[in-house]
C-alpha cells in the first residue's frame, strides 16, 4: 500500500511538470513564484564571523557532495554563489542543465555554482541526471533528505538562490535559458 501511495505521489509531481516538490516548512520563506523572470529579494540575515570572512546565515549549512565528500557552506562566504535546486525526474531541470553548465564555465572562479540534488531517493537517478545534463563540472550536493531545500526555503524545482558576497539573496525559478541565467547572475551576485 505504501509503495502504491508513493508511486501515485511521484506520478502526480511528474504530471505537474515539476511543480511543488516539497511541503513548505513552517516559518520558511513563501513559495517562489513560478515565472522564470520573477525574482524576490531577501535581506541578509544574522551572521557569524570566521577567521577569514563573515558567514551569512544562508551559508550556515553542511552537506555531502555526490562524490561523498563533506561540504561546508561557510567556505562560500564572501563569494558570489548560485544555488540551483533540481530533481532528476524534472524535465525543466534537465532542459536547464546545459545552460547551468555553460554559466558555470563562463563565470569560472568569479561565481560559484552549486547544484542541490533533491526530491528523489535514488542516488543512481541523481548521478544519471548529472551525466545526462553535462553538469559534472560543478559541485552537486546530495539532498535526498530535503534538508537543504528546507534550509533555503525552496518548495519547487527548478529554483535558484543567488547569494551576493555580502550575503544578500535573490530567488528565481526556471526554466531559465543561458541568457536569462547569465542576466540574473550579473544582476544578483555583484
Amino acid at each position: 500500500m505504501r509503495k502504491l501511495c508513493l508511486s501515485m505521489a511521484a506520478a502526480a509531481l511528474v504530471l505537474t511538470a515539476c511543480g511543488t516538490g516539497a511541503e513548505e516548512p513552517a516559518g520558511s520563506a513563501p513559495p517562489v513564484p513560478s515565472s522564470a523572470a520573477t525574482a524576490t529579494s531577501a535581506a541578509p540575515t544574522a551572521t557569524a564571523t570566521t577567521a577569514t570572512a563573515t558567514v551569512p546565515a544562508v551559508l550556515k549549512f553542511t552537506g555531502t557532495t555526490l562524490d561523498g565528500e563533506a561540504f561546508d557552506g561557510a567556505t562560500l562566504a564572501g563569494k558570489p554563489v548560485v544555488f540551483w535546486f533540481w530533481a532528476p525526474w524534472c524535465p525543466k531541470c534537465q532542459a536547464e542543465g546545459p545552460a547551468v553548465a555553460k554559466a558555470a564555465a563562463k563565470y569560472g572562479d568569479k561565481v560559484r555554482v552549486v547544484g542541490i540534488a533533491g526530491l528523489d531517493k535514488s542516488k543512481d537517478a541523481i548521478n544519471q541526471f548529472v551525466d545526462r545534463t553535462g553538469t559534472s563540472g560543478i559541485v552537486h550536493l546530495d539532498d535526498r533528505t530535503g534538508a537543504l531545500y528546507k534550509h533555503f526555503g525552496v518548495t519547487s524545482q527548478s529554483s535558484y538562490r543567488f547569494v551576493s558576497p555580502g550575503g544578500g539573496t535573490e530567488s528565481a525559478t526556471g526554466p531559465l535559458d543561458e541568457r536569462e541565467l547569465a542576466d540574473l547572475i550579473d544582476q544578483h551576485t555583484a
